[in-house]
């Protein structure tokens, strides 16, 4: 199984490159432009180590690498930067990630610090966390059709209800974050995006309100856990 890379460059021209080079040694990567594009990407599916720019709009690589971290503490995070003093490299390890290349650098050492994170941590290529298709209960929970069904039952979901069931599924028996859910599945976390959020988790609870061992609770202050056996 291919390792999967996330690549979150704001550079078109070079995140190709980079892209392109990754891909020729067998990498499955995805390529996002912005930093708010790069975690929606990230909370889409699972990925063995994440190659992120510092300075991008929207979200720069640290912020990102600090939301990435509150999910997950394991994935190699390695950051591309022009800034190459002391300081900024400190920022980045106290952002969260476990390289740091600066620019202008040769593929091939990319590639050679990308191998070594991977060999490092010994990555797992779990193909069930990679999936897209989830048992919630009673219920099966088909992330790419939009459908959740129970029995004969088949109900279609809209693009948003999917991708918000997808990442409490992917978070099973967490404590989710409000922000991360309206990052990955908004772009921006703003008061109304906000309630619809709270319109989209409400609906949910309807759909699931057949098998009493799924629960969707508010966590005060800080946003959901989604309980359910599998």
């Amino acid at each position: 199984m291919k390792a999967k890379i996330l690549l979150v460059e704001d550079d078109v021209n070079l995140g190709f490159v980079i892209a392109d080079q990754l891909k020729a040694q067998n990498f499955d990567v995805t390529l996002a432009t912005d930093g708010a594009e790069g975690f929606k990407r990230y909370s889409e599916s699972v990925y063995h180590i994440c190659v992120l720019d510092v300075m991008m709009p929207k979200k720069d690589g640290f912020s990102l690498a600090k939301d990435i971290r509150k999910v997950n503490k394991e994935i190699p995070i390695l950051f591309l930067s022009a800034k190459s003093e002391t300081e900024d490299k400190i920022q980045g390890f106290e952002a969260g990630c476990d390289d740091y290349l600066t620019k202008p650098f040769s593929t091939e050492e990319l590639i050679y610090r990308v191998k070594a994170l991977l060999k490092r941590v010994n990555v797992e290529f779990d193909e069930t966390r990679g999936g897209s298709q989830f048992k919630i209960g009673k219920y099966h929970f088909d992330f790419d059709n939009y459908s959740l069904t129970l029995g004969d039952e088949v109900r279609k979901l809209t693009k948003k209800e999917a991708e918000i069931l997808n990442m409490f599924c992917k978070h099973r028996n967490q404590v989710l974050p409000r922000e991360l859910v309206l990052n990955a599945v908004w772009g921006q976390d703003d008061y109304f995006v906000g309630r619809s959020l709270d319109v989209f988790v409400t609906k949910l609870r309807k759909y699931l309100a057949d098998d009493e061992s799924v629960v969707v609770s508010n966590v005060h202050g800080i946003g959901f856990k989604f309980e359910a056996p599998e």
